[in-house]
């Protein structure tokens, strides 16, 4: 998720600098370490289970500017109803550039009868998924899952 830079800067890229594509198996080592260095260890687990979470989204696109990785999203969905946003992670360098909010535009593609959910629960994600169109929810309910222990 996108959070608050410590970077007095807030440019922005523009749209031919920047481009999104279904994550490559030879690149799930360096999103896996994207996710680490962002705080997201506990839920991607070891290098193999991340490439399995991989391979069951529908939805695994990454930001890519100067042929480096800099943001990442997942996602589960049906394309036609239904889906879950599960990770929106940019590249401290790159935060507040409009790289988190095209990464998200390109996950959730442009299908309105979608209904798009996520959790918005790290600082800062309300203020910026609602910038996005999301808002705040009392219809869903969870079922937690127990701890990896990871």
């Amino acid at each position: 998720m996108p959070q608050r830079s410590s970077h007095p800067q807030n440019h922005t890229l523009t749209p031919g600098a920047m481009h999104f594509r279904r994550v490559r198996a030879a690149e799930l080592a360096e999103v896996h370490a994207l996710l680490s260095a962002n705080g997201w260890t506990a839920r991607i687990g070891s290098l193999p289970q991340f490439a399995e979470l991989i391979e069951a989204s529908q939805v695994a696109e990454v930001a890519v500017v100067d042929n480096r990785i800099v943001g990442f999203a997942r996602g589960i969905s049906d394309g036609r109803s239904n889906g879950y946003l599960s990770m929106i992670v940019v590249a401290a360098a790159h935060r507040r550039m409009g790289v988190g909010r095209r990464l998200v535009e390109h996950a959730i593609g442009t299908n309105p009868q979608v209904t798009w959910v996520l959790r918005a629960g790290r600082e800062g994600a309300a203020e910026f998924f609602a910038k996005l169109g999301f808002e705040q929810s009392s219809l869903a309910m969870e079922r937690r899952r127990l701890s990896r222990g990871v």
